[in-house]
C-alpha cells in the first residue's frame, strides 16, 4: 500500500525547504491545522496528513493489532518521512500526536531537529502525587460511555474538549469532526489514547522541544504540561492565553507567533 496514500499526505511550501510535519489529535483530521500550517509554507516543506481511520486516509489500513498501542501510529510517522526522505523535521504534534511525535523522535533522534508538542500528555489519569486530570473511574466511565453512544458522546464531549463556551461554533466543528470518523476506529483509539502511560519515555527525549499548554484545559490541565517539561530534558514550556484544548482552531495567531518564536 502507498503510505502517502493511505495517511493522505499534503505536501506544500518550498520542495527544499525544511520540513514541518503537522500531526492531528484524537477525533481529529489535517483540517484542524488550517488556520496554522499555511503560516510556515513560505519558509518550509509543510506536510499535513490524517491518521489512519480518520479524515481522508485509507480506513482499509487500520487493524487493531497494528494500532493497539500508541506505536502503531509512531510507526506510520516514521514511515512518512521515510518515504519522503524528509531529515532535521519539526514536528507540531497536537494531543496525542504530541505523544506519538515524542516516541518518534526517541525511536529515529537523527531525524528530527525540534518538536512542537501542543496540549501533550503522558497520562490521563491521575497516579500518587502526578496530576493527570482524572481518576481511573472518569476514564473508564468516560470509555463506557463513548462505546455505547459514540454520537452522544461526541456531542456532549465536543464542547467541553474545546473550550470557549463563548464560541459554539468551535465546539460544533470538533463535534462534526468526531463524527466524520470511523466510529469503531475512533472507539479504539480512544482506549489507547486514554488508558496509555507513556511518563518513563519522556526522559529519553533528546529532541528539544517546546510544550504550548493552554489555559483551562479540561484534557490536560496546566500541572501536566509543567510535569511534562520538567520531565523532558531539553524543553520549553509556554502557557498560552487560549482555553481549551485545541488552540490551533481557538487561537491560531497565538499559537503560530509561539511556534515561531521557538523556531
Amino acid at each position: 500500500m502507498n503510505v502517502l496514500e493511505r495517511n493522505n499526505v499534503k505536501l506544500s511550501g518550498p520542495e527544499e525547504g525544511e520540513a514541518m510535519v503537522f500531526a492531528h489529535g484524537f477525533g481529529c483530521d489535517q483540517n484542524m491545522w488550517r488556520f496554522v500550517a499555511p503560516e510556515f509554507e513560505k519558509d518550509y516543506r509543510v506536510v499535513v496528513f490524517d491518521h489512519v481511520g480518520a479524515g481522508q486516509s485509507d480506513a482499509s489500513a487500520y487493524s487493531r493489532g497494528k494500532y493497539d498501542s500508541l506505536q502503531g501510529y509512531t510507526n506510520d510517522v516514521l514511515e512518512i518521512c521515510r518515504e519522503l526522505g524528509l531529515t532535521r523535521v519539526i514536528f507540531v504534534g497536537h494531543s496525542v500526536s504530541a505523544l506519538i511525535g515524542m516516541l518518534a523522535a526517541i525511536q529515529e533522534p537523527d531525524r528530527f531537529e525540534k518538536l512542537i508538542l501542543v496540549g501533550p500528555s503522558p497520562c490521563y489519569i491521575d497516579d500518587g502525587d502526578y496530576v493527570g486530570g482524572f481518576s481511573r473511574e472518569d476514564i473508564e466511565g468516560l470509555l463506557e460511555s463513548l462505546d455505547s453512544n459514540y454520537l452522544g458522546w461526541s456531542s456532549a464531549m465536543a464542547p467541553v474538549i474545546m473550550g470557549n463556551p463563548d464560541r459554539p461554533e468551535l465546539g460544533a466543528e470538533l463535534t462534526n469532526s468526531f463524527c466524520r470518523t470511523n466510529p469503531e476506529i475512533a472507539r479504539h483509539f480512544a482506549r489507547v489514547t486514554f488508558l496509555s502511560d507513556h511518563r518513563a519515555d519522556l526522559s529519553l527525549l533528546k529532541t528539544r522541544s517546546l510544550i504550548l499548554q493552554c489555559s483551562e484545559d479540561a484534557i490536560a490541565p496546566q500541572a501536566v504540561g509543567e510535569y511534562v517539561h520538567r520531565q523532558i530534558p531539553n524543553s520549553e514550556l509556554v502557557l498560552l492565553k487560549a482555553t481549551g484544548h485545541c488552540p490551533n482552531l481557538s487561537a491560531p495567531e497565538e499559537t503560530s507567533a509561539a511556534i515561531k518564536a521557538f523556531l
